[in-house]
């Protein structure tokens, strides 16, 4: 509901910290991790093995992944992974007519999770008859495995292919919402600030990923996009909030200073804040530990999202927005939140 700014009461808030005062180490903090996020993904992207910013996973590159589930009780036994990937590599596949090529097996992975209780294999695209044949020789190393635990999901180039492209229209079209949203709703350095620091979010989580597919190797998928616009909508969100309480501010006490208008705007956000993003961790905190390998990664960025957007929201826009001069026009109308 719209309303006049002399219909504001005056905010008896309490100042909590100084922002504007400590903006410098705000941006310190934010550029040193936003430098080694893009190092990330400027390694990654000139690794010959990987060629992109991130890793990408059998959804987007295709291929087949085998997962087997281990019988083996309480505990396994220990696994060489170097042993079962030169075994899978040395598998001599038939050749099944002039025109049909045989897979090359010397980027192939495998990967033990649950304390070695399963054992994952991407491979390149493999028919039926070839992968129940590298299935056999890796339960002649890993075996014996659970009757019903297997899994094995192929994924052809075109569709990963189409899954990427699409993936990548997704995230471009919902950027491209929001910043038409926020330059309608705000002036133009509201809605600038408000993108800035969702970028900063998306290539930090970005980056660190990027880390992680370079050191242990991990790939992103498709549910590594649906984290990604999560995390968009929840980091605009709470800019927009943030910045709506500064505007409040600056009608119902013009006779401060710009600066200290942010400080109390942000100090009586920075409750709901915390209070809001604490409960948004409680179960995504639960999925990782209880979630499964499945989840787990998908968690873990949803989690760093909502961590680095809060830090966005509360510090690192309105230091920014500190830099610009603001003259209050007692006409303008402003929104509660």
């Amino acid at each position: 509901m719209a309303f006049n700014s002399s219909d504001l009461p005056v905010s008896n808030t309490r100042l909590r910290f100084q922002l504007c005062r400590n903006r410098k180490r705000v941006w310190s903090l934010s550029g040193f991790v936003l430098l080694f996020s893009l190092a990330g993904l400027i390694i990654s992207l000139l690794n010959p093995s990987i060629q992109a910013p991130l890793r990408p996973g059998l959804d987007f590159t295709g291929g087949t992944q085998i997962q087997l589930e281990r019988n083996c009780g309480n505990k396994c036994d220990d696994l060489n992974t170097k042993e079962l990937l030169e075994a899978v590599q040395a598998v001599d596949f038939p050749v099944q007519g002039k025109s049909s090529s045989v897979p090359n097996l010397s980027n192939a992975r495998i990967q033990l999770l649950d304390s070695g209780k399963s054992l994952v294999a991407r491979l390149p695209f493999l028919s039926a008859s070839q992968a129940k044949q590298v299935t056999s020789v890796l339960s002649s190393i890993a075996g014996p495995f659970e009757k019903g635990g297997e899994s094995i999901d192929t994924i052809g180039p075109s569709l990963g292919k189409q899954l990427l492209r699409s993936s990548i229209i997704s995230l471009l079209v919902a950027f491209a919402g929001i910043s038409i949203y926020i330059s309608i709703r705000y002036d133009r350095r509201y809605a600038f600030l408000a993108l800035l620091a969702l970028a900063h979010d998306v290539v930090i989580v970005c980056g660190i990923f990027s880390w992680l597919g370079l050191i242990i190797n991990l790939e992103v998928d498709s549910l590594f996009a649906v984290a990604l616009l999560t995390i968009s909508g929840y980091s605009v969100n709470d800019t927009v909030v943030v910045f709506d309480r500064i505007r409040e501010r600056t009608f119902q006490d013009p006779s401060l200073t710009f600066n200290q208008q942010i400080d109390f705007a942000v100090s009586s956000t920075l409750t709901r804040t915390l209070y809001t993003s604490g409960t948004t961790l409680l179960p995504l905190l639960a999925l990782i530990i209880f979630g499964g390998a499945t989840l787990f990664w998908f968690a873990v960025a949803l989690s760093l999202g909502v961590v680095i957007g809060s830090w966005s929201s509360i510090a690192l826009a309105p230091s920014l927005l500190s830099l610009f001069s603001h003259k209050p026009n007692k006409n303008n109308q402003v929104s509660s939140v």
